[in-house]
């Protein structure tokens, strides 16, 4: 055999069992209809064959296959090469038209070389992402007539990338439509600042910004925010992404400084996940109570350039708790505490209070013959009046309470006598206020008064003040009385 036959042997060889799918085809009646084209006047190939797919049919069935290596066979489930062939419309289907077309465009242009990604089926049915090359082979340019295309299969690689961009996608929607406020954020520099602490020797941290408080606020400002869902700026009443983080000043304020000083510890502790409860600002000026979950992203510990915290809206359990919490301690008619707040304040008075402490026990005149008479809702009104009234009186730490249905205490620690009797004058200046505005019912107080000696128990300055309020309410029935029998000898 000549050294000519056996490199063609060799290559003959080399193309059948070569590890990707190889291909020889002819293009030479694609190169005469282009030529056609050419004459008619088209410029533009590959929008002229976007918009007549016939066109494209018409190139694919002038390209003819002369032979393909073992790995085409083998990648597309074909006996031979008379079964690929008769089988090309179950191998290239619809997916591949704009890859075609590019391909075809390629050629158009004078490249002698063509590529695209694409996808084809084996005759089984089941899905090839491919990477095709085609080339026309040397000594061929003129007619195209032998035209190499390789197949590369990249269908593992391709199924990872969609699967991966799947999972992008999930992710990224569980972030987007999270109903909870969910932020990335970038606290790098908050770590630099407590590195350079610690190389600093700083070894208790909470004492450090016991002194040096401004650094809670620098740390503070280190802190970048990367992105916010929907419901951030929902929650936070924000028209757009951009005019959120313009305005973090109005949204991290106040209460929120002692919030982030804690959060600061716990990280310089070393705890990357962290849940707590702050106040934040919407921009429309709402403040709101919210539940903090922050958690630096796994592989990003060692410099926290990811950081992940997510917002959930307590406002309304924080209201509901402060009115559960109010309904413990507070009349809701006359809006003064209640006798269980008295007996408690009596009693931590007792124990720490300043002295001496006065005592004032205050009952409300006619408030059965109101209800007897006139109806509850009359009764209702007075107990409301004279809560309005208590409830001007005195400030903390004094305190005012309802401790039976028609009966008031004042608490008033570190006050003398003296002191007692100036806030009996402003309660009857009150109360004369209050039936100027009320002329219809007159409000009415029998109120009696005592102050503390030295030594002397709280119970018996209660009492002693419960005893002259009696007296005083005697008086005023007796006077009353006396009232109706002059006005009915009159």
């Amino acid at each position: 055999m000549s050294d000519s036959s056996a490199d063609l042997d060799d290559n003959a060889k080399m193309f059948d069992l070569a590890p990707v799918s190889l291909w020889i085809e002819d293009y030479s009646d694609v190169k005469a209809l282009f030529e056609q084209w050419q004459a008619q006047g088209v410029d533009d190939v590959e929008t002229y064959l976007l918009a007549n797919p016939e066109r494209v049919r018409e190139c694919s069935q002038r390209i003819r296959i002369i032979k393909v290596n073992r790995k085409t066979l083998a990648l597309f489930g074909a006996r031979d090469l008379d079964h690929l062939t008769v089988s090309l419309p179950l191998v290239i289907r619809d997916d591949t038209f704009k890859s075609h077309v590019s391909e075809l465009a390629q050629l158009w242009s004078g490249q002698t070389h063509f590529s695209s990604h694409t996808v084809n089926y084996t005759l089984a049915g089941e899905r090839l992402d491919i990477q095709l090359h085609g080339t026309v082979l040397p000594g061929h340019e003129a007619r195209w007539d032998r035209v190499m295309i390789a197949i590369e299969d990249v269908t593992e690689r391709e199924g990872a990338r969609r699967r991966l961009a799947e999972s992008e996608d999930y992710a990224f929607g569980l972030f987007a439509h999270s109903p909870v406020s969910l932020w990335v954020e970038d606290f790098s520099g908050v770590k630099g600042l407590l590195d350079e602490l610690r190389v600093r020797g700083i070894e208790d941290f909470r004492v450090f910004t016991n002194v040096h408080e401004e650094f809670v606020a620098r740390c503070m400002s280190e802190i970048r925010v990367l992105d916010v869902n929907a419901r951030t700026l929902e929650l936070f009443a924000a028209p757009d992404k951009e005019t959120l983080l313009r305005s973090l000043s109005d949204v991290f304020r106040d209460e929120m400084e002692p919030h982030f000083r804690e959060q600061l510890i716990d990280l310089w502790d070393g705890k990357l996940f962290q849940q707590r409860e702050v106040v934040n600002y919407a921009l429309d000026g709402t403040k709101l109570h919210l539940l903090l979950q922050f958690s630096v992203l796994p592989n990003h510990e060692r410099d926290w350039s990811l950081v992940q915290v997510a917002l959930t809206d307590i406002t309304a359990r924080k209201k509901a708790e402060a009115y559960l919490e109010y309904l413990g301690t507070h009349d809701v008619l006359t809006r003064t505490f209640n006798r269980s707040f008295y007996a408690d304040e009596l009693n931590r008075i007792e124990r720490k209070g300043t002295h001496p402490v006065s005592i004032i026990i205050a009952d409300l005149n006619g408030l059965k013959t109101a209800n007897d008479a006139l109806g509850h809702s009359v009764g209702d009104a007075l107990l409301r009046r004279a809560g309005e009234v208590f409830g001007s009186l005195v400030e903390k730490p004094a305190s005012v309470a309802r401790i039976g249905g028609d009966e008031f205490a004042v608490l008033l620690p570190g006050t003398d006598e003296t002191g007692g009797e100036a806030v009996l004058a402003t309660l009857a200046e009150l109360i004369a206020v209050n039936n100027q505005y009320y002329p219809d019912f007159e409000l009415s107080l029998s109120i009696g008064i005592a102050t503390s000696r030295p030594g002397e128990r709280l119970e018996q300055v209660v009492k002693r003040a419960d005893m002259r309020m009696l007296q005083a309410k005697r008086l005023y029935y007796s006077e009353a009385e006396r009232d109706r029998r002059d006005a009915a000898d009159a």
